[in-house]
């Protein structure tokens, strides 16, 4: 999402502190990080492969991302990690997914984007798969800077977020889905609402169905029969590319009935 050109519309929601907490994939961390130093490139779903890694450009559907687009990504995350692990060393700090992208968002300094207005809201921003990109490349490259790394190297605590996140959900007087796409963060932000017998309000957008088996595809009353939405609710799927509809949906919605708060 962060890639595909809707970045613009979750920093609306983070700077106008319009969102309780975001769910995410690792992807959704590193490029908004990455598009804060260049922008992405539209190119096209049928340029070819090879072609594109002979002269080092790599693509997301039809966006083309250079490859010093990383280096400079990297240039700017190590010092950050190395920080990080003097604090684990020397305090004692135990590091959680949303620890880190709350770092990374004070770090950047940057109002572009969308994790600099999450820590400067206090917005957490969870990530269940935070290694299943480059910041994950980056973190595994790092270990290596340390002598005997099985004892000396980063810890991230991911058991410490699922239970920030599900008390969120447990303690909250209503709580609200809107869920882009499917996977690992769609069905982290559900198991978080099945921990108080269900979401009070929820809606999906994204473009897959029920008989593809996946994540994305599970309906909204597949979500009933788990106690993840509950059976009083009026759940909402929007069958639409996300990058259509979720604009328009803030627009109308969020931005529509936009009041400043303190």
């Amino acid at each position: 999402m962060m890639s595909s050109g809707i970045r613009e519309f979750i920093r609306y929601l983070a700077q106008h502190k319009m969102v309780d907490a975001i769910v995410t994939t690792c992807g959704g961390i590193e490029e908004d990080f990455m598009k804060c130093f260049h922008p992405h490139y539209l190119g096209e779903f049928s340029l070819d492969g090879a072609n594109l890694r002979k002269i080092g450009i790599n693509r997301i559907g039809n966006l083309l991302v250079p490859n010093n687009h990383y280096v400079e990504f990297e240039e700017f995350l190590m010092p950050i990690l190395d920080q990080m692990l003097v604090e684990q060393r020397t305090a004692g700090k135990i590091w959680t997914p949303s620890a880190i992208i709350d770092r990374l968002g004070k770090e950047i300094d940057n109002e572009e984007s969308v994790y600099y207005w999450c820590h400067k809201n206090q917005i957490p921003v969870f990530c269940p798969g935070i290694t299943d990109g480059s910041l994950g490349d980056m973190m595994y490259i790092h270990s290596f800077k340390q002598q005997d790394w099985e004892k000396d190297s980063l810890i991230v605590d991911v058991v410490r977020d699922v239970r920030k996140l599900n008390t969120m959900a447990v303690w909250a007087p209503h709580s609200g889905m809107l869920i882009l796409g499917g996977g690992i963060i769609k069905h982290h932000i559900c198991n978080a609402n099945l921990m108080r017998n269900g979401a009070d309000f929820s809606v999906y957008i994204n473009t897959a169905n029920e008989y593809d088996g996946s994540d994305a595809g599970a309906s909204p009353d597949e979500a009933v029969s788990w106690g993840k939405i509950k059976m009083t609710a009026k759940p909402v799927k929007v069958f639409s590319d996300a990058t259509i509809a979720f604009p328009i949906l803030v627009g109308q919605t969020f931005a529509k009935n936009f009041e400043p708060k303190e």
